[in-house]
């Protein structure tokens, strides 16, 4: 995922509440949040959805964001992961992606690979907690999806690491080879592909996450002078599937597949995503590609993620369309409306990447991009929400890119889309308790049952329609469940107009509305 990489490779060949503000001082406990403005979309009139994924990749591997520098002490590093989560909560995110396995380590005690180095600072450090369970406690608290992100075939960013004595890849070296300055896994071992999905199963059965998550690292991005080091495996490995591309191919797709099968049987209401590099294969190659002339991850990384939404081997998508407008080898608004078209009658949700670094290093010509970006998303049914590259842009925003966007496009929090892939089951309605007027605005109190998380809605009249439920301006703020009754308080707001809460599940299907309730004053 990083930003190096795409440049390379783009060629003119062929329980506190989510809201969209900073929280205003609790009172009696209760979560306040400030009444928001209105948005200002461009597309004049059209109101925000109310179900919109939002998220922000958070990356490890050399620290690109968190933790900033190896060898902070746990206290640092838990204050720097909560400011970004303070970061998503002020945008209006609401699911943060973070990178807990980027070079066959872990950033959880594993039973399979040693710490990560970026932690410490030493492979195998013991950071003196578990930054998997703390990230996980710490996003959910504030209602934040988790998504565990995973690289299954990176194995150093040098070529001669140092590898602690028990390591795997020294354990068995027969596993690894060198290419481009790193050390990699070989993808076509049976063996390898077994031990990768258990290091990964190993974080997913144990924890609490909402996803998992895959970028566009399988086999190594093309350098020029080199060939990929798998020959032997082929010849021991093949099964008579030729050409060797084919080959290499047919490995990512078991990867992906029987990844898939193992999540869905230890626990179907995690989400499965893959982030594929985001071109396909242009027009040129294949009648199904698209009309573009960039490198294609068909072949340069042997990934066919379309087939992997075509055979339901992922929940969502999340292709990188990180061009702008007019790129001359891949137009933003042509990959975007390509995509869209191919998860058409599929249950595969469609998220596009963003890419958040080129809105403030000058690579895109307008600092309305990215809002522009959102116009376009926005406008296509089959596409539920955008996630950006890297954190770190989206917090430093030296153009006011970032500023923009989330001006006309977030000013109002957002649920997180159902999947059609994943079961759930809505809970039953809540039951309002009271909703009064105070001095600080309007606080609402109910019951529920069976619930990980509550909306509240502000309503102009107490009849409570579909339409009503569908548009973001409506929604006030979501919160995770707890014990017994809860309670939030809608600051700034004067009493006028209803409220209800809307109850979901784990995979966020939504309950009955509650009765409509005035305030009292």
């Amino acid at each position: 995922m990083h930003p190096v990489d795409r440049r390379c490779f783009l060629r003119l060949t062929s329980g506190a509440a989510v809201g969209t503000t900073a929280f205003a001082a609790t009172v009696a406990g209760i979560p306040a949040l400030a009444a928001p403005a209105d948005p200002v979309p461009r597309d004049e009139g059209g109101a925000p959805p109310a179900r919109e994924f939002r998220a922000l990749w958070l990356s490890s591997v050399v620290n690109i964001d968190w933790p900033s520098t190896s060898g902070l002490t746990a206290e640092e590093q838990r204050a720097e992961y909560l400011a970004w989560l303070d970061l998503a909560q002020e945008m209006g995110l609401n699911a943060v992606i973070v990178q807990v396995r980027p070079t066959a380590d872990a950033f959880w005690p594993s039973r399979f690979e040693p710490w990560s180095m970026y932690l410490t600072g030493t492979q195998g450090g013991d950071p003196g907690y578990d930054p998997l369970a703390f990230q996980i406690e710490a996003a959910h608290e504030r209602n934040l999806e988790y998504h565990a992100w995973f690289n299954p075939y990176r194995v150093a960013m040098t070529e001669k690491p140092t590898l602690v004595e028990d390591h795997p890849a020294r354990v068995h070296p027969e596993w690894v080879w060198p290419f481009g300055g790193k050390l990699y896994y070989d993808p076509g071992l049976p063996e390898v592909r077994a031990f990768v999905q258990d290091a990964m199963m190993d974080a997913i059965s144990r924890y609490d996450v909402d996803g998992a998550h895959f970028d566009d690292y399988f086999y190594p991005y093309p350098v020029a002078g080199q060939t990929v080091p798998d020959e032997a495996t082929y010849s021991a490995h093949s099964d008579g599937v030729t050409p060797i591309e084919d080959w290499r191919r047919e490995n990512i797709n078991l990867l992906v597949s029987e990844m898939h099968e193992r999540i869905r049987a230890e626990k179907p209401w995690v989400r499965f995503g893959i982030s594929p590099f985001g071109i396909w294969r242009n027009a040129s190659s294949d009648p199904e590609g698209s009309e573009t002339t960039g490198s294609e991850s068909y072949e340069i990384i042997s990934a066919d993620s379309l087939r992997w939404v075509r055979q339901g081997w992922v929940d969502y998508i999340n292709p990188q369309i990180y061009w702008q407008f007019g790129h001359p080898a891949a137009d933003y608004e042509t990959l975007v409306r390509w995509w869209a078209e191919k998860v058409a009658d599929t249950d595969v949700g469609l998220f596009i990447g963003e890419a958040a670094y080129k809105a403030i290093n000058g690579t895109f010509p307008e600092t309305t991009e990215l809002g522009d970006h959102l116009d376009l998303t926005r406008s296509l049914e089959e596409i539920d929400g955008n996630v950006f590259f890297s954190a770190a842009s989206l917090r430093d925003d030296t153009t006011g890119s970032v500023e923009d966007m989330v001006r006309r496009h977030y000013a109002h929090p957002a649920l997180v889309p159902v999947l059609d892939s994943v079961p759930g089951e809505a809970p039953v309605a809540p039951t309002v308790l009271v909703a009064r007027t105070t001095e600080e605005g309007v606080q609402v109190r109910w019951r529920g049952h069976g619930a990980t998380s509550y909306a509240l809605w502000h309503l102009p009249t107490e009849q409570v329609s579909e339409e009503d439920l569908a548009d973001g301006r409506h929604l006030v703020a979501t919160v995770r469940a707890g014990h017994g009754s809860q309670a939030l308080m809608h600051e700034g707001a004067d009493g006028s107009g209803y409220y209800v809460v809307t109850a979901y599940d784990r995979t966020w299907h939504q309950s009955e509305p509650s009765e409509a309730v005035q305030p009292r004053r």
